[in-house]
């Protein structure tokens, strides 16, 4: 295209202008540029709308194959970007621009825009190793550690993933933050083991404790395996005699199984006559008298 431009320019004679010759000159270089353009913009439309239907078709088939879907997203946007950039290659290249220069343009500028943008291909980097390493995959519940950051994995995306909060609030995660970080995955395990201790005075019956809790466990059919039930006294506390049950639950009826014992014992302790010590404050008020 330059040396079109240039060649329009080069029928001037500045000593005698030939204005028919340079306008059909001027014309026909000019149509020349504008079909190059056009064709340059429709070979970028078209092929941005087939890669969309690519894409598309590519998450279907897996989807179809139960690929985990995070997998999914990530390689979706990452294949999105790498034809689309190939795409533009070819429309710059049928505009007549050298792709070779245009590369080292490109390359050049790389340096550059990688050195200014560490942190978001850090994230890139992120990204393929929770992929590769799996640690969680979506629909999962996950715990960052030190943070106040949890909740169920809703998307992963090439830069950041996102966290869908028990009160329908979204996290947005960089990829790299959570590459580097101690992760408590939740929802891994089919299974989880519910840990609860409750004091007791030390007036009460430890026997009569421990039928109680027993009968309680067994009346909770959400527990998989009565027989590996343990109802044991966990610790002599200063207070209190603390009382330890665990039983395993699927990890769908961890939280709800949890609450419900806990309701449980508090309302049969209570039917029982069963005390639970508290921390109190007796306040003695001395009154001096003068003699």
């Amino acid at each position: 295209m330059l040396a079109q431009i240039q060649a329009m320019f080069a029928v001037v004679d500045l000593g005698k202008i030939n204005w028919n010759q340079f306008l059909e000159k001027y014309l026909e270089i000019a149509m020349s540029i504008i079909g190059k353009v056009i064709v340059s913009f429709l070979i970028i439309a078209i092929g941005f709308k087939l890669i969309k239907i690519l894409i598309k078709l590519l998450k279907t088939t897996l989807e179809k194959a139960e690929i985990d879907y995070g997998v999914i997203s990530f390689s979706c946007s990452f294949i999105r970007i790498g034809l689309r950039c190939i795409v533009i290659f070819m429309a710059v290249a049928h505009m007549g621009v050298e792709v070779s220069s245009f590369i080292a343009l490109l390359g050049s500028a790389g340096v550059a825009v990688g050195l200014a943008l560490q942190g978001t291909l850090s994230n890139v980097a992120g990204g393929v190793l929770l992929l590769i390493l799996k640690p969680f995959q979506v629909g999962d519940y996950i715990v960052l550690t030190g943070t106040d950051c949890e909740g169920e994995v809703a998307a992963m995306d090439i830069f950041y993933t996102k966290l869908k909060t028990i009160d329908n609030r979204v996290i947005v995660i960089p990829n790299g933050t959570l590459s580097n970080s101690n992760l408590i995955n939740n929802t891994k395990q089919e299974r989880r083991l519910i840990d609860i201790e409750v004091g007791i005075s030390y007036d009460a019956d430890i026997k009569e404790v421990k039928r109680i809790l027993t009968d309680i466990t067994k009346n909770e059919k959400r527990i998989l395996d009565q027989d590996g039930v343990k109802i044991f006294v966990s610790s002599l506390a200063d207070s209190s005699v603390m009382m330890g049950i665990r039983c395993w639950v699927s990890t769908s009826d961890y939280v709800a199984t949890k609450w419900a014992l806990n309701e449980e014992i508090k309302i049969r302790f209570d039917e029982e006559g069963i005390e639970i010590p508290y921390q109190k404050l007796d306040v003695c008020i001395k009154n001096e008298v003068n003699n």
